[in-house]
């Protein structure tokens, strides 16, 4: 046997494996792998019939407004995209028997904390707070209506959200300016910062106004704006929070 494997050539000896491994591969999906697996339609039929065979438990947050005012005013508030069973538990059976079904009331601190609690990955303006001192021992809705979370005092300075950016500016050439002197701030911004952004100086003539050789201001650096840095806005060189000082 050994002598009759000698006679073929090595490259047609692992065309030959690799021939065996595809007629391998063809049969182990013919014939081992069920047909719901292979059959697109077979597959979205099981799968639709394995997930409503499932006992249904939640009732969605529609059924809540027709006995519910709290829905009315959660729907205007910051909690408005949050379904009412995402807080308070499924609630399919308490729709069927509010009576002797209540569903559950999250009034230990650790509910809000799951969402609340600072994590660096949230988005800008999202309220974060540090649990062990915000407040501490008492629930939260003792200062904070949950279907309209608003705080009780809302926070007036940018550094509520940029506090890196705060820290920087602190202990820049810029420390005495308010952020306004170069932002304008919508008032929606501070409602929904995503959505609406404050602006930032689109012209070099903004920084000139201090900046520029001619410029009332005497005690800031002066550059000749017809030939510095060309044609280039002055937060493209220059980071306008922490600017260099020569």
């Amino acid at each position: 046997m050994k002598n009759f494997f000698q006679r073929f050539p090595d490259a047609l000896i692992r065309i030959g494996a690799v021939f065996l491994l595809f007629i391998s591969a063809v049969l182990l999906v013919r014939f081992i792998i069920p047909s719901s697996l292979k059959n697109e339609k077979e597959h979205v039929d099981a799968t639709i019939e394995r997930e409503t065979s499932r006992p249904v438990r939640y009732a969605g947050s529609d059924v809540c407004a027709d006995c519910h005012e709290e829905y009315r005013l959660k729907k205007e508030g910051y909690h408005r995209n949050l379904s009412c069973e995402t807080c308070h538990g499924t609630a399919k059976e308490h729709s069927e028997n509010p009576t002797e079904i209540k569903p559950v009331l999250p009034k230990k601190r650790e509910a809000c904390a799951l969402c609340h609690t600072y994590n660096p990955s949230r988005p800008t303006g999202f309220p974060q707070i540090n649990p062990v001192v915000h407040n501490p021992l008492k629930p939260c809705i003792t200062c904070h209506n949950p279907h309209d979370p608003k705080p009780p005092r809302v926070p007036q300075e940018c550094q509520a959200c940029h506090a890196e950016i705060a820290r920087t500016k602190a202990v820049s050439p810029h420390v005495q300016l308010e952020c306004t002197t170069c932002h304008v701030v919508p008032q929606q911004h501070k409602i929904t910062p995503r959505e609406v952004k404050a602006s930032i100086p689109a012209e070099r003539s903004f920084c000139g106004k201090c900046h520029s050789k001619d410029s009332a201001n005497k005690e800031t650096p002066k550059i000749d704006l017809s030939v510095h840095g060309e044609k280039y806005l002055c937060w493209q060189c220059h980071y306008p929070h922490m600017p260099e000082v020569e």
